[in-house]
């Protein structure tokens, strides 16, 4: 890091996860750029994308399925990496110029 970023870096107060939360835009396209595939879900004993996501995207339903929002997704994919159920969720970048946004408050 160079000296003038980390004089800036210095600055800055520390922001904990809900924090940057509070800070942060969402442009959203129309089109989502997560999938989720809740007939492939509905075999999936662990489930672990409920509790990976850091936005609490994932919602169990009472007939075993999931309900997902892409509209407030941080792009993180970690959704997709702790899958383990091949074709339930298929993750791409949203399209140029939507998506989240974080801003420093």
């Amino acid at each position: 890091m160079s000296t003038s970023a980390e004089a800036a870096h210095e600055h800055w107060p520390p922001q904990s996860f809900e924090d940057l939360i509070g800070t942060t835009r969402f442009d959203v396209h129309e089109r989502a750029h997560i999938t989720v595939d809740d007939t492939v879900c509905r075999g999936c004993p662990s489930r672990e994308c409920i509790v990976a996501c850091p936005a609490k995207l994932f919602v169990p339903t009472s007939d075993g399925g999931i309900l997902f929002n892409y509209e407030q997704c941080f792009e993180c994919g970690t959704c997709y990496l702790v899958c383990n159920r091949e074709g339930a969720i298929t993750w791409s970048y949203p399209e140029g110029g939507h998506g989240v946004v974080f801003k420093r408050s």
